[in-house]
């Protein structure tokens, strides 16, 4: 690092080369919903390609003549051979900062959550597989921290949420003040506000800040509420997320989105999030899952995006496992791989070697 230097992480709205993606299969968690779940990321995949962004996807080795048959011969992806845990690369896929003009890759501790599932592997898959790619040397931190538990504007202001970033099989009993000065230091945060409110049942993340709170491009705020369910046990809680978020950036339009009510076969309540959207080169990829919200939903994000075209894409599958497309997907701003991975992405479909 150049010494005075101050390094920014990149909000999601710049401008993008590439998605990595993580291919479920049998090895994963998806066992039970494969096919369904299989046919997601196939749709979500040409949907990107379609309207933004080739995909570097990460698949284990005997999976990629199963790719090489699904996918079209003209489709922008490129095939990893890789090992990793599961597929929510939103949280254990490189972040880019930029620091003096140069973007590069950057890379925290990924414990499965604080210690709730084996993630040895995923915790591997930057150094191993994605660092070679990149113009810049991968950065890594010492500390336990997931992409979907932080969200940064194009002012420096970065958004996480209290009941994650104190989860002590994360970091122990480190103190938020200490979180706040590492933000700083190594993601160039000018502020950061760590709310309070707000969880979704079912959610293993502790409350990532990405089904809940979003920036726009305008700073003004996309949040998860209950508005359209006053009987609903979030209701509560998800009121006063968006009371604190109107004290803490009054001068933030907000935009809320409605909540689903879904439940698994055993009964459960499952996390499902509007808020967990994906943002590509002027385009908003959003989950929706066969509710009667759904609608609502899209016309929400239409408003809070007005410069963007909104993408909705059939999640219900992601959600049966407690996450969404947000989880699933990691953006790669521009400028960030090498010139030859760029030229192999517009090559249709090919094995990285």
């Amino acid at each position: 690092m150049i010494m005075g230097s101050v390094p920014r992480l990149l909000p999601e709205w710049v401008s993008q080369e590439a998605i990595l993606l993580s291919w479920p299969d049998a090895q994963t968690d998806w066992a039970d919903w494969l096919e369904d779940v299989q046919n997601t990321y196939i749709s979500l995949i040409n949907k990107l390609n379609t309207y933004s962004c080739p995909v570097i996807l990460l698949a284990r080795p005997e999976q990629i003549p199963l790719l090489q048959e699904r996918l079209h011969p003209s489709s922008s992806v490129m095939l990893l051979p890789a090992d990793y845990n599961d597929t929510w690369i939103r949280d254990y896929g490189f972040l880019t900062c930029e620091l003096s003009g140069h973007r590069y890759p950057v890379s925290f501790t990924f414990n499965g959550w604080g210690n709730k599932f084996d993630a040895s592997k995923d915790n591997r898959v930057n150094c191993a597989y994605l660092a070679d790619m990149c113009r810049k040397q991968l950065t890594e931190f010492d500390l336990v921290l997931e992409g979907g538990a932080l969200e940064i504007n194009g002012d420096g202001l970065l958004l996480s949420t209290e009941l994650c970033l104190t989860n002590p099989e994360r970091n122990g009993d480190m103190t938020l003040a200490s979180y706040e000065k590492r933000f700083a230091e190594q993601l160039g945060a000018k502020r950061t506000i760590i709310l309070k409110h707000g969880h979704l049942e079912g959610d293993d993340t502790d409350g990532h800040i990405d089904t809940l709170v979003r920036f726009t491009p305008k700073n003004h705020l996309v949040i998860q509420t209950a508005f359209n369910r006053p009987e609903d046990s979030h209701f509560q809680g998800l009121n006063d997320l968006r009371n604190e978020c109107q004290q803490q950036l009054p001068d933030s339009e907000i935009f809320e989105l409605p909540l689903p009510h879904i439940v698994n076969k055993e009964g459960d309540r499952l996390p499902a999030s509007y808020a967990n959207y994906l943002l590509s080169n002027k385009h908003v990829f959003a989950p929706v899952y066969d509710e009667a919200e759904d609608n609502l939903a899209i016309q929400t994000l239409e408003k809070a995006y007005p410069d963007y075209k909104v993408i909705p894409v059939n999640c219900r599958a992601l959600v049966e496992q407690y996450g969404s497309l947000h989880c699933i997907s990691m953006q790669v701003p521009t400028n960030t791989l090498k010139p030859e991975i760029i030229e192999q992405l517009n090559r249709g479909v090919t094995v990285y070697e």
